[in-house]
């Protein structure tokens, strides 16, 4: 008979020429971030595909373009994909997407409506099958308003006229993608040609004079989010509302009868109409999918009519198509299909990204008054070019080699000499061997721990500590050496203490890091202590009720605190007139996040909110551990409540508290959350801190993972140098023995003790 090997050798051909077969015959992978109605049409037109199986796999927004990222260059992705059109010049930069070929229909180019297909199309080439338009348009509560207004100004002087808290228009003015409709009215643009910062001049300028006014006026309320606008509406507290098809599926079934969707008016200070964004949603085809026939086929049948036909009735979806009609009667659908006609695809340059971050920021200085315009955006402008500035020159990674390969050595030769002993010889080998066979069942136990902790732990940091010598903006790394250090401690060339320089946001998170570490302390200490009195009636209850705020998940208590800090509808305002309704005061409410005071102490609210419940919980643990009768005694040899406190009890259960003290001071130097979405780094990234500045440079600013990789890296190391330096020392109980022995089991006095009396 022939051998395992021959039979292999004889078999391998065979597998060869079936591997093509294979990978035809596997299903077809379809990925998306739909949901609710739009992924139940979705789930509908693909059940009427003819051809090969279909996984459809749904990806939560946030993490989409990521995933695509890591799975399509590694053969893992889709062979398609849906997403948005200005993700395309990132895309194809990363080669996560191809021509779609002959997905497009014969006369394909002539269906699609508008703009549609050009917002696809790059450098000749048709890289996504338009399947969705979505643009904002003018939302009118019917109740309130009966015609749609011609001009903006029309809406403005709607304020005298409504009833008592009802705004005129309600959307997130402090937004760059919100303000583009207003902008465009002005001749104004987000980017600009050859990729340069737009959003500057005198049109830019009047257009933020006008909300400014609009605010000032009270016609808009400021500092309004999504959420803030859709209860606004649903309250019928707002006559218009600027949004989206998305804005609808937030409405409750009385504000959506009432609801009318008409195109966005004219500005009449220009005479022109306001031009939102626009956003094409189109099937992409991934490398591997452009070579399968039939993920081009079910690409085609995606943006068919028949799929468009789904779409607007089960998802009420704006065709892109025009064979396919808008039904008779629906304004809804006839409103966004009119408003597509006039708005301005969003570009797909990489650059696009860059200008969010600055543009937002020079809105709310204006719109708070901290800054003209002129002065707002050209410091807008600066910081775009800043973050788009040539990246650093590839270095040589010759220096680094010679220093990994020296260490390596000197490691090495250490771990010999510590194996041979200072006198080196065969004896001392074979004992050490003899030693190592006797430590293998040992290490045998641990290895999986090892394994795990390297895995989980070590392999990315040292994959971080090496992704902060490269630079690039998400593709095409290069290797640079420590430029990327030298630039973050250099303050990328500007003053040392400038607005987002390293040092500045240093000084801001060690401030933030140490006000939060000692309220935590303070009212966890304090809180533990009040309730470990045995005489407090209903201590279980009040226990439970303050280890609450830590057992919320930290973002939603710090949207809800945001809320809160709301200068126009949050709570403390709402206390605020309540107070000046019973006491006749004139106190008028805050503007929280217009200056770095206000900022700094919402952000420190939210935080120790969060975290007193758990030097609260660590303290109730210790207290249970301190010896009763040596506070006895203490009190019988006349010692008052302080001194057993500061004598007995803190240095007892400071041990406990040290372990404790370090890791939240670890977890609040990295606290992204609470400052990410209470403050956002508001006043002007004054209150951002090292962790979020890391976050910016890799997820706002053009992907600059080694540039964020190298704050990390910095952050690692201020935090172990300071946990290794910051130790509590434990103080040793010395036990003091009376006269005539001790009896068994009774329990060491404190010197601490002695000496309290």
């Amino acid at each position: 008979m022939p051998s395992r090997r021959c039979r292999f050798a004889l078999a391998a051909p065979a597998l060869i020429l079936l591997l093509p077969a294979l990978a035809a015959a596997a299903p077809l992978r379809l990925w998306h971030a739909y949901r609710d109605d739009e992924a139940r049409a979705l789930d509908a037109i693909v059940a009427t595909f003819k051809g090969e199986e279909v996984e459809v796999l749904a990806v939560p927004f946030d993490a989409y373009a990521s995933k695509l990222q890591a799975a399509i260059p590694m053969g893992e992705g889709p062979d398609l994909f849906i997403d948005a059109h200005e993700r395309l010049g990132d895309y194809r930069a990363r080669d996560l997407v191809a021509p779609v070929g002959d997905a497009l229909e014969p006369g394909g180019e002539a269906v699609f409506q508008g703009p549609a297909l050009a917002a696809v199309r790059q450098g000749g080439e048709i890289l996504g099958l338009p399947i969705s338009q979505k643009c904002v348009a003018l939302y009118m509560n019917t109740a309130l308003v009966k015609e749609p207004p011609a001009t903006l100004e029309d809406i403005a002087a709607l304020a005298g006229s409504l009833p008592q808290g009802v705004v005129p228009l309600a959307y997130e003015a402090s937004n760059a993608y919100a303000h583009m409709p207003i902008l465009a009215a002005f001749g104004g643009a987000m980017l600009g040609e050859d990729d340069q910062f737009g959003f500057v001049g005198p049109g830019p300028e009047r257009s933020l004079e006008l909300v400014r006014s609009l605010i000032e006026r009270r016609v808009v309320p400021e500092d309004a989010n999504g959420a803030l606008v859709t209860d606004l509406f649903n309250a019928g507290r707002a006559a218009f509302v600027i949004s989206g098809p998305w804005f609808a599926g937030g409405l409750g079934e009385e504000a959506r009868r009432l609801a009318r969707v008409v195109p966005l008016p004219k500005v009449r200070e220009t005479g022109l109409p306001m031009r939102p964004f626009m956003t094409v949603e189109a099937v992409m085809l991934s490398p591997q999918g452009a070579r399968r026939a039939e993920a081009r086929a079910l690409a085609r049948h995606l943006a068919g009519a028949a799929a468009a036909a789904t779409r607007i009735e089960v998802a009420r979806t704006p065709p892109v198509r025009s064979d396919v009609a808008v039904p008779a009667g629906d304004a809804f659908i006839a409103a966004f299909t009119e408003q597509a006609k006039v708005a301005i695809p969003m570009p797909t340059s990489p650059a696009m990204r860059s200008t969010w971050e600055p543009s937002t920021r020079a809105i709310r200085k204006v719109l708070r008054g901290d800054a003209p315009p002129d002065v707002a955006l050209a410091e807008a402008k600066r910081r775009f070019d800043d973050v788009r500035r040539p990246l650093p020159p590839a270095a040589s990674p010759a220096p680094l080699l010679v220093a990994l390969g020296a260490l390596a050595l000197l490691l090495a030769l250490r771990w010999v000499r510590a194996a041979r002993g200072a006198a080196p010889g065969a004896a001392r080998w074979r004992l050490f061997r003899r030693s190592l066979r006797r430590s293998l069942p040992a290490y045998k136990y641990v290895a999986h721990a090892v394994v795990a902790i390297g895995v989980l732990v070590v392999v990315p940091l040292v994959i971080g500590a090496a992704t902060s010598l490269f630079a690039g903006r998400g593709e095409g790394l290069r290797y640079v050496g420590l430029a990327n250090f030298i630039s973050i401690l250099t303050a990328r060339g500007g003053p040392l203490f400038a607005s987002g320089s390293f040092y500045l946001v240093l000084a801001v998170t060690v401030l933030w890091t140490a006000v939060n570490l000692c309220l935590h302390v303070l009212l966890g200490v304090s809180l533990a202590l009040l309730l470990h009195r045995p005489t407090l009636r209903l201590r279980a209850l009040y226990r439970v009720l303050l280890i609450v705020p830590w057992a919320v998940p930290s973002y939603v208590t710090a949207l809800s605190w945001k809320g809160m800090f709301h200068r126009q509808f949050g709570a403390v305002t709402g206390l605020i007139e309540a107070v000046n309704s019973a006491l006749g005061t004139s106190i008028e409410p805050i503007s929280w996040f217009s200056s770095f005071t206000t900022a700094f102490t919402a952000n420190v609210t939210t935080n120790v909110w969060l975290g007193f419940p758990f030097m609260m919980v660590v303290t109730l643990g210790a207290l249970t551990a301190v010896p009763e009768d040596v506070l006895e005694a203490a009190e019988v040899d006349g010692a008052t409540r302080w001194q057993r406190l500061r004598k007995i009890t803190l240095p007892l259960i400071r041990p406990v508290l040290a372990p404790a003290v370090t890791l939240g001071a670890i977890w609040t130097f990295n606290m992204f959350n609470v400052v990410f979405l209470v403050s956002g780094g508001d006043p002007d990234g004054t209150t951002d801190i090292l962790v979020s500045e890391a976050y910016r440079w890799a997820f706002t600013r053009e992907a600059q993972y080694g540039y964020a990789a190298a704050y990390s890296v910095l952050i690692f190391l201020l935090l172990t140098l300071a946990t290794r330096e910051w130790r509590f020392r434990r103080r040793t109980p010395v036990s003091a023995i009376p006269q005539g022995g001790a009896e068994a089991g009774s329990a060491p006095v404190p010197a601490a003790a002695t000496e309290a009396v």
